[in-house]
């Protein structure tokens, strides 16, 4: 409704305005005419006519300010409404974890991480030289075990590859120079 008003009291200003500039040609017709007194009373009621279009300004700023305070209210209703309903949720997520709770699962954390470094020291500290000569010794037989080279061969190696062949069949050249 305020929008409608400002927009009747635009379509009102436009009126006037236009009806100021007819008087005003009216009047200096009238000057033309000599017709001074009558000009005169124009330029009166054109000048009272100016005021109302001033006061008319003054309304549609008031009908703009108000507008503008009514949206922000409403924006400001629905931020405490968002606000509100996040208060409820984290108060929900409060009532299912307490603080109790949340301490006693960090405490068994911290347990579990202490038991662990615990291990760690033992399984580190409780070998001697000689369990570790030994673990050396086994990664070294494992070690070479997974490594069997092939034989190489002692013929030496043929200088020009058969041309009827098949391209899958022939050895590779890096293959070759890999082995020797």
């Amino acid at each position: 409704q305020l929008k409608q008003q400002r927009d009747k009291l635009r379509q009102y200003q436009k009126r006037i305005a236009q009806q100021l500039e007819r008087e005003r040609a009216l009047a200096r017709q009238l000057l033309r005419d000599g017709r001074k007194e009558r000009a005169k009373l124009l330029l009166k009621k054109k000048r009272y006519q100016e005021q109302l279009l001033d006061r008319t300004e003054n309304q549609i700023s008031s009908l703009e300010a108000m507008v503008q305070s009514i949206e922000f209210t409403q924006i400001e209703m629905k931020v405490m409404e968002g606000l509100q309903f996040g208060n409820e949720c984290l108060n929900k997520m409060h009532q299912v974890m307490s603080i109790e709770e949340v301490e006693r699962i960090l405490e068994e954390t911290q347990e579990a991480v202490e038991y662990q470094r615990q291990i760690d020291e033992l399984l580190a500290g409780s070998f001697t030289q000689e369990d570790e000569d030994a673990i050396l010794e086994e990664l070294s037989t494992i070690t070479q075990e997974q490594i069997e080279l092939p034989e190489v061969p002692s013929e030496p190696l043929p200088e020009k590859i058969p041309e009827n062949v098949p391209v899958k069949a022939r050895p590779r050249q890096a293959e070759l120079v890999a082995a020797s």
